[in-house]
């Protein structure tokens, strides 16, 4: 049965204090009997994505200490609080806005273009209540002015976490690559390079140190990367399926065929006898992995039959269905 918690732990169905080994089992265990290629189930596909999610996090000894330290309080936005929030802090978030949320810091749902936006430390003038203290009065403008600047009339503040949606292709995942985009901040455009590594996933985030909200010091900004629809290409964490169009012939007497993959073009032994469906795999040609094995891609034949035929043509294939009878196959 697929399953939809939120915890990792979970997820792989091992306790907060399994061992590497035991996650990898784990790991192992439920990709095989979830995978789309042997699950058809509703909802397998989903739960193969949770489990490969839950073991990149589990299986980082740096990202599983975040992932334990945090997301008790946080749930599933454990990522977006840095290293130095401090429990005392005061809590802002929820929604659209400003409002409650969990204990830590203050957070803002659409600001700046939709990005996330998390504030480390209360501020001058907010009481733990979350409401104006007996000081000196903070407005809407001047905590926004703390993500960029600092809150006026105060000492300098650390400069805040920003979490932007970076959308890339299937191509641009696979390479990786120096890249440079443009941010809209209250301050103005701003113009950032960004080292993007080959293999990089949907749902993965990138950080870059010291690019995030002014203060001292500097916040850091943290691209989530998303992988944009593809014409061609269909992503199941490092695996990659493409269509790949056999004429009936080839599909019938077997042939090579050329296949396009995001690193480039490579040909397929296409067996005799192949089907619409049938799935050739390519190992290791599908999404790089700087930290293992590189997932596979999967040509999955397609049968194109001619749109136009001559009258010889024609004749050929009357030929043909003439010879052939549904006994011949049942004999076979």
């Amino acid at each position: 049965m697929a399953t939809t918690t939120s915890d990792y732990y979970e997820v792989l169905g091992v306790e907060r204090s399994a061992s590497p080994e035991d996650i990898q089992r784990a790991y192992r265990k439920l990709a095989r009997k979830y995978h789309p290629d042997v699950n058809s189930e509703p909802g397998a596909e989903d739960t193969f994505k949770r489990v490969n999610e839950a073991n990149e996090v589990l299986s980082d000894a740096g990202m599983r200490a975040r992932y334990d330290k945090f997301s008790p309080q946080f749930g599933d936005d454990w990522r977006k609080v840095p290293e130095d929030y401090s429990p005392g802090a005061t809590p802002f978030g929820g929604g659209s806005g400003f409002g409650p949320g969990g204990d830590g810091g203050f957070f803002a749902d659409g600001a700046f273009g939709g990005q996330r936006v998390y504030f480390s430390g209360g501020g001058p003038g907010f009481s733990r209540g979350g409401s104006p203290g007996d000081g000196s009065e903070a407005s809407f403008e001047d905590l926004l002015g703390g993500l960029f600047g600092g809150f006026s009339g105060a000492a300098s503040a650390a400069g805040a976490d920003i979490e932007a949606e970076l959308e890339l292709s299937v191509e641009d995942a696979y390479t990786g690559g120096r890249r440079s985009l443009t941010m809209q901040t209250p301050s103005g455009a701003r113009t950032i390079d960004v080292n993007i590594p080959a293999g990089v996933l949907d749902g993965q985030r990138i950080r870059l140190a010291g690019q995030g909200g002014e203060g001292e010091p500097r916040g850091d900004l943290y691209l989530l990367v998303r992988l944009a629809p593809h014409p061609r290409y269909r992503v199941s964490g490092r695996d990659v399926t493409v269509e790949l169009p056999v004429t009936p012939w080839d599909a019938t007497l077997g042939a090579k065929a050329p296949v396009e993959t995001p690193g480039g073009r490579v040909e397929v032994k296409v067996p005799a006898g192949s089907s619409s469906g049938r799935r050739l795999r390519l190992r290791g040609r599908g999404l790089p992995n700087p930290r293992g094995a590189a997932g596979d891609l999967y040509a999955e034949v397609k049968i194109v039959t001619p749109q136009r035929l001559t009258s010889e043509q024609r004749a050929a294939w009357e030929a043909l269905a003439a010879l052939y009878t549904p006994s011949d196959e049942a004999a076979a």
